[in-house]
């Protein structure tokens, strides 16, 4: 019920703006408007404010809205007011009007993102964590417990803009200088070479494709709760039993407790723990249960972790008012520039469809963030208004953007695109649009079921 809501909000909120965009436009240059749809498809409510001449109303495909204007091409205009019809008025007022839509979505998102950052958002501290072999950042020389102070020149203050800087680096193949600070204090210069990247490395994680990964401090094999009726409760282990070795060898964490334990699926090992300062020895033999084909070993047991080692690589990025004024409207721009990089790259084919996502994957989002709390929410709508203002000023015939290049057009040869192409233009976007939300869709499903 959460993610319905929250979708629903979403989908509200960022449809209700786009429209008022046009609406607001329209109005200001006196176009006639007849209808505010929030929703496709049949009416389910409609209301009328005060003897105003535009009905409001609620359609049942919550997907999307528009704002119906009196328009020749829509039917026909009476005489006397043909004056207030869309097509009637100057081309670059009708521009106006069309791109007004995306423009709303954008100040949306530098609306939201201002009041994140004055409100502060949280975020992971830019600390390196173990840098992966035969990686790009390995060539580098990045170290492990470095943190990034520095990407090309702008701050990086939290893993999130580590992600956005080096995901637009990675599209345009360009080198990233990091400036970083050592565990003594010293600052050091390191770059990273993104020639070796390839379209598939952006379909998963891209930073450990590059040898990065944030720090996290060593969970060690200390066990900190019990299933119920599982393999180490019913063999004698308790809460805060801390593992020395298995079978002879030695557990220095977490991992190598889980890794014994996994390769050893329905056979005995010998484990050596230490209890209220007193070593004990037991025998195990871990259930065996399948996963992803393979059969692995499992005993019921988690770890027990250091809150307070966790939450000290966190931190909370804000500024003051005009500061986070000026950085939302840098984050919404980067971030309209790197969703248009990333299309650009899906149509030439060197980013795969697999990152395109439809409104499943869209909702579940909504639901994860709002469960996160009203920050990450928040977040997610500016980054879902960016989104849709990008996609609706892409030059396909149905969109926004299409409509200004029919405009453009216009604007140049100093009449009208014929009606026969802007027929057929309609159906061409048809036909992508549809191809865009059957990959989209696609790749939800196959989220959902191959996760």
């Amino acid at each position: 019920m959460t993610t319905l809501l929250a979708f629903a909000v979403a989908i509200a909120v960022l449809v209700v703006f786009h429209e008022l965009g046009h609406y607001a436009v329209a109005r200001l240059f006196d176009v006639k408007v007849l209808r505010f749809s929030v929703g496709f498809g049949k009416v389910l409510y409609t209301k009328h404010f005060g003897n105003g001449e535009t009905e409001w109303v609620i359609s049942a495909i919550p997907l999307g809205g528009y704002v119906k204007m009196l328009d020749e091409h829509e039917g026909d205009v009476p005489e006397h007011e043909l004056p207030r019809a869309f097509s009637r008025k100057p081309v670059l007022q009708r521009m106006a009007i069309v791109v007004a839509g995306p423009i709303a979505n954008l100040l949306l998102a530098v609306a939201l993102y201002c009041a994140l950052f004055i409100y502060g958002v949280p975020g992971i501290k830019p600390v390196l964590g173990e840098i992966l072999p035969d990686t790009p950042a390995a060539a580098a020389g990045l170290q492990s417990k470095q943190t990034i102070v520095s990407i090309n020149g702008q701050e990086t203050p939290s893993w999130q803009e580590i992600r956005w800087v080096l995901l637009d680096l990675v599209l345009q193949k360009k080198a990233a200088n990091l400036e970083l600070r050592t565990r003594d204090d010293e600052r050091v210069f390191r770059v990273i070479e993104m020639g070796s990247m390839t379209p598939a490395d952006l379909d998963g994680d891209f930073l450990k494709k590059l040898g990065m990964q944030p720090y996290q401090p060593p969970v060690y094999p200390i066990i900190g709760k019990l299933v119920d009726g599982g393999v180490a409760q019913r063999e004698g282990m308790l809460v805060n039993d801390r593992v020395l070795r298995v079978d002879g060898q030695e557990v220095a964490l977490w991992k190598d407790w889980v890794d014994a334990v996994r390769k050893r699926p329905a056979q005995a090992m010998e484990v050596e723990f230490e209890r209220a300062g007193s070593v004990m020895k037991l025998s195990l033999t871990p259930e065996v249960f399948e996963e992803d084909g393979t059969k692995i070993g499992r005993i019921g047991a988690a770890p027990y972790i250091d809150k307070e080692a966790f939450d000290a690589m966190l931190t909370e990025v804000s500024y003051p008012p005009l500061a986070a004024l000026t950085e939302a409207v840098r984050k919404t721009w980067e971030t309209a520039v790197v969703s248009l990089k990333m299309m650009g790259k899906m149509v030439v084919g060197e980013v795969s469809l697999k990152n395109l996502s439809g409104p499943i994957t869209i909702a579940d989002y909504a639901g994860q963030s709002a469960h996160m709390g009203l920050g990450a929410y928040i977040g997610f709508l500016a980054l879902i208004s960016i989104s849709l203002g990008v996609l609706n000023l892409l030059p396909i015939p149905l969109l926004d953007g299409g409509h200004l290049l029919y405009y453009s057009v216009e604007l140049v040869k100093g009449s009208p695109v014929a009606d026969g192409l802007w027929e057929a233009g309609q159906k061409v976007g048809i036909a992508l649009l549809a191809t865009l939300m059957v990959f989209a869709l696609y790749n939800d499903i196959s989220r959902l079921i191959l996760g």
